[in-house]
């Protein structure tokens, strides 16, 4: 009899399994909507899809009576390029006080409290602070973004680095390697795929923050628009900006591990190790 631990759903299955979660909660959705527009047609709070419908095409494919742009593409725009700087940001900065503090004691030694310090502090608790030190336009934004997820992927690269074992780094001094070898032959090809990871896990909140900054100062954006039609409940444009974020920062992910399996397939065991995990599930089985 085999355990569960050893069933493996198909290519398919996986995908269905996938979307099985979401179409119940669109179903969910639809009947609950259902019920309430029953007894009162005007409810705002569950909009028919048709009215989700509606608003998407008014903003995306409609020009604005006043300024003639199309609101949902310039709020898209506005918020990927946001983000797209502060996370590009981020994993630089990341990187480097990553590479210097879990390499270097020195460094550690002095870097490593002051990162734990400010990866501590919440950072919506500063926000009031970046708008006085860098005013109310793009650069407070992708700083907040900056100063939310950078001590994150630095303690996180800063551990992976020293988790490389010494005896590497030993053989790599004894063949004549200075420092800065070391860090672009050795350690670099090593946290360049864990990169990608401490970034796709810090997604989340870097949505988060800038939904937050564009809430409160912004002209443009998605988390801008979000809040700004709040106060009209207009749930019919809220909710399907919300599935839009959430799609796009599912695309993200996808694209960086994607781009994480192209370039460092040994890090996925992807090639001669295939053979032998093959192997080594038939040897399992065989077993239960």
């Amino acid at each position: 009899m085999k355990r569960m631990v050893n069933l493996q759903p198909s290519r398919a299955a996986r995908i269905g399994l996938g979307l099985l979660p979401l179409v119940l909660l669109v179903l969910a959705y639809w009947l609950a909507s259902d019920a309430r527009l029953a007894e009162n047609p005007n409810d705002k709070l569950m909009p028919a899809f048709g009215s989700f419908i509606d608003a998407i095409e008014r903003l995306a494919f409609e020009p604005n009576k006043r300024s003639g742009e199309y609101l949902f593409w310039n709020d898209t725009a506005a918020s990927l390029k946001r983000i797209g700087l502060g996370v590009g940001l981020s994993a630089l900065i990341g990187l480097v006080f990553g590479i210097a503090c879990g390499l270097l004691p020195l460094v550690r030694a002095g870097l490593s409290p002051l990162v734990t310090i400010i990866s501590l502090i919440p950072p919506m608790a500063i926000l009031p602070i970046l708008f006085i030190v860098f005013g109310l336009g793009e650069l407070s934004k992708v700083m907040l973004i900056v100063i939310g997820i950078s001590p994150f992927i630095i303690r996180d690269l800063q551990g992976r680095v020293m988790e490389i074992s010494q005896e590497i780094l030993i053989k790599a001094q004894t063949l004549g390697a200075n420092t800065w070898q070391i860090v672009v032959r050795v350690v670099l090809p090593q946290v360049l795929p864990r990169l990608l990871d401490a970034v796709r896990l810090s997604l989340g909140s870097a949505w988060l923050f800038l939904i937050a900054a564009e809430a409160i100062a912004a002209t443009e954006g998605l988390g801008y628009r979000i809040f700004l039609v709040r106060r009209y409940m207009s749930m019919d444009i809220i909710l399907p900006y919300v599935a839009w974020i959430a799609l796009l920062a599912f695309a993200m992910d996808w694209s960086l591990k994607t781009l994480s399996r192209w370039l460092f397939p040994w890090y996925f065991g992807i090639g001669a190790s295939d053979k032998a995990s093959t192997e080594s599930t038939k040897v399992a089985e065989r077993t239960a």
